[in-house]
């Protein structure tokens, strides 16, 4: 497994860069399967990723037919809030490509039937998994790309520090007291992010500085979630130069 620090220049060219990195991994996927699985998930880096891709002309070169669209966290909020990370990939990217909606998989929200309770939403998010699953393979199914944000604390999807859910070893787990709002929360574990082909790690911005300083030097996972996070054959750390400022020269690629 191979980790890569790419640090560009600024928000906007990190934005670009990392849309087009996305559509060229998504069409290099589909050359050797035939299809392609990208888990989402939300911020302002990622929705300007989303938007980007949507403007590249090359986003065409993707058969969006044959995506599978997975998301690493939600809020626990009704359909089309407009703080449920799925209503901001909708409207970025996902409504603009011609997807198979079978093949898009949002985590259930709390307006949906038996949706008060978070943790029968994340126990049927592992069962969609599961049935999405190749036979004869563990309860998961293959991840070509998983995008993660970083928070201020170093937290990724959905899984804060010292929070139980650091600790959880379920593929999908129920997230209550977050220590961002809302307080409620669906997220893929630590386990199941790190079954994904690629892990690619965004942020921009001075105040990602330290998380991102503190996780690749080596931090501990329970303390900074995302010195966790490893792709079983890439991970990629796509930053700008702020939020790379804390980082080690030894440890970047500039662009």
């Amino acid at each position: 497994m191979t980790v890569d620090v790419v640090v560009h220049a600024d928000a906007q060219l990190l934005t670009e860069a990392a849309a087009a990195r996305l559509i060229v991994k998504l069409i290099d996927a589909q050359a050797a399967r035939g299809e392609a699985a990208l888990v989402l998930t939300g911020g302002r880096i990622a929705a300007a990723i989303y938007r980007a891709i949507g403007g590249n002309p090359a986003r065409d070169a993707v058969d969006w037919s044959k995506v599978d669209i997975w998301w690493g966290d939600e809020r626990f909020l009704p359909s089309g809030d407009p703080e449920r990370n799925e209503t901001q990939a909708r409207a970025a990217l996902l409504d603009t490509v011609a997807l198979d909606p079978a093949r898009v998989h949002p985590m259930p929200a709390s307006d949906t039937a038996g949706g008060s309770d978070p943790e029968l939403a994340a126990s049927r998010y592992a069962d969609a998994l599961a049935r999405a699953a190749a036979p004869g393979s563990a309860q998961l199914p293959h991840f070509d790309v998983l995008l993660l944000g970083i928070g201020e604390d170093g937290h990724v999807a959905s899984v804060f520090p010292e929070h139980p859910v650091a600790y959880e070893t379920r593929p999908v787990s129920a997230v209550r007291g977050s220590p961002k709002p809302p307080p409620i929360r669906i997220t893929m574990t630590l386990p199941t992010i790190n079954t994904a082909e690629e892990v690619w790690l965004l942020a921009s911005g001075a105040d990602k500085a330290k998380a991102a300083g503190m996780a690749l030097a080596g931090a501990g996972a329970v303390q900074v979630p995302a010195a966790g996070v490893r792709g079983v054959e890439r991970t990629v750390w796509l930053l700008d130069r702020a939020a790379a400022s804390e980082v080690p020269l030894k440890s970047r690629t500039l662009r």
